[in-house]
């Protein structure tokens, strides 16, 4: 989470080759009870779904397979708000545990990382902070990927969906909007994935403008339902109450962070989902190896469907037939290089099951205003874009509720 819209990235986003780091064998050079790791979450340790749990299943994931035991090696402290002193004294216990790396996993730790990051006394701790834009040469870094991939992918599920049940209108649950392009680009790319399926599909935001509140995720699923129609919920929040609401009221959803079929046993289609062991596993084993490359291994990390830090969780049995096929066609496009999601090529899906087939066709990327912001047959728009700079929606997509 946590993007800020007009911060220039690419001129620090060095991503690092994950096929040189994606992984760890034994202790990775080094003993294993001698390196620790710190980690700061917004929320609890022991959340079963959302976004935490997504981040602390895939940092215990990554130790295990460098040789180090969660239970004894990983030092966290939980539930810390996005309040620098709150921050800095998480920071401040972790490397008096000894931490050797520490990990913060929300956009509003970034001014507190940064600060400690330049303090002589923790000259050398690592310390690595999801989704925001700031870093230094020497032991601070950024990481976050494009989960607008996934996104899209869900879209298709989505898409199949409301075209069976021949209702257009889909409903999002939006932290935010317009004002940070990490949500901007996931409703968009959401929406122009449902619309590869379902070329009237229109999909309705909520913004409840704030990062995780569980009672307005709740508030905001039963008014896409119960008031504008909506027959099929996503989200880009914290927890699991969308799917939820979804499930109570007969409609079906796709979640966010980790797959919430469980949660939405009745509803759940799939959900956008990192595999934050990749990132994760490529950061412990380059600090322990030798933290002071860690930025030339490492450095700002950006990863996507080609990484496998991003993709979508196991289809339930709530989906249309054709969904996976389709979602299998998109994803090897996106694959190979070729296509993806911004750009001024459209994705059009037909067929049954078993003959599922896609289709290519120049078409300008269009806003909402009706601006082109993509020329047809043109390349997709720029990765500083999407990470920092898009606050528009595109064709299809209406925010239904006016800011607070």
């Amino acid at each position: 989470m946590r993007k800020l819209i007009s911060i220039v990235l690419t001129a620090v986003m060095a991503v690092a080759s994950v096929l040189a780091f994606s992984g760890c064998s034994g202790n990775a050079g080094g003993a294993a009870s001698s390196f620790k790791v710190g980690a700061i979450y917004i929320n609890s340790k022991n959340d079963t779904a959302g976004y935490t749990y997504a981040h602390h299943k895939g940092i215990t994931e990554a130790m295990k397979q460098c040789g180090l035991d969660p239970d004894k090696d990983l030092y966290i402290v939980d539930n810390v708000p996005e309040d620098d002193e709150k921050v800095k004294q998480a920071i401040d216990q972790l490397a008096g545990d000894g931490c050797n790396i520490i990990f913060g996993i929300s956009f509003g730790y970034l001014n507190a990382f940064d600060e400690a990051a330049k303090q002589p006394e923790y000259a050398n701790i690592i310390f690595s902070h999801a989704t925001g834009y700031l870093s230094n040469d020497s032991n601070f870094n950024n990481y976050f990927g494009r989960i607008y991939q996934a996104r899209y992918l869900a879209g298709i599920a989505a898409g199949y969906k409301s075209l069976a049940l021949g209702n257009n209108e889909i409903g999002y649950v939006a932290a935010w909007g317009t004002e940070y392009a990490e949500t901007c680009s996931g409703i968009n790319a959401f929406a122009l994935g449902a619309q590869s399926v379902n070329p009237d599909a229109h999909v309705n935001v909520y913004e409840i403008y704030t990062w995780g509140d569980q009672d307005k995720e709740r508030q905001a699923a039963e008014i896409l339902i119960d008031t504008y129609g909506c027959c099929v919920i996503a989200q880009h929040c914290d927890s699991a109450q969308p799917q939820i609401v979804a499930n109570e009221k007969g409609v079906f959803g796709c979640g966010y962070n980790s797959d919430m079929t469980t949660e939405a046993p009745e509803s759940h289609l799939c959900a956008p989902v990192w595999n934050w062991d990749v990132y994760y596993a490529t950061a412990i084993k380059a600090a322990m190896e030798d933290p002071s490359s860690f930025m030339t291994k490492v450095g700002n990390y950006y990863g996507g469907i080609n990484e496998g830090l991003v993709g979508v969780s196991a289809l339930s049995a709530n989906n249309e037939p054709e969904a996976q096929e389709a979602i299998d066609l998109a994803t090897d496009l996106m694959k190979s290089g070729n296509w993806d999601v911004f750009s001024g090529v459209k994705l059009s899906f037909s067929g049954e099951k078993g003959s599922v087939a896609v289709a290519q066709s120049d078409a300008a990327l269009i806003d909402n205003t009706g601006a082109t912001i993509v020329e047809a047959g043109g390349a997709s728009v720029d990765d500083g874009v999407i990470q920092g700079s898009m606050n528009y929606y595109v064709e299809g997509v209406t925010q239904v509720n006016s800011a607070e």
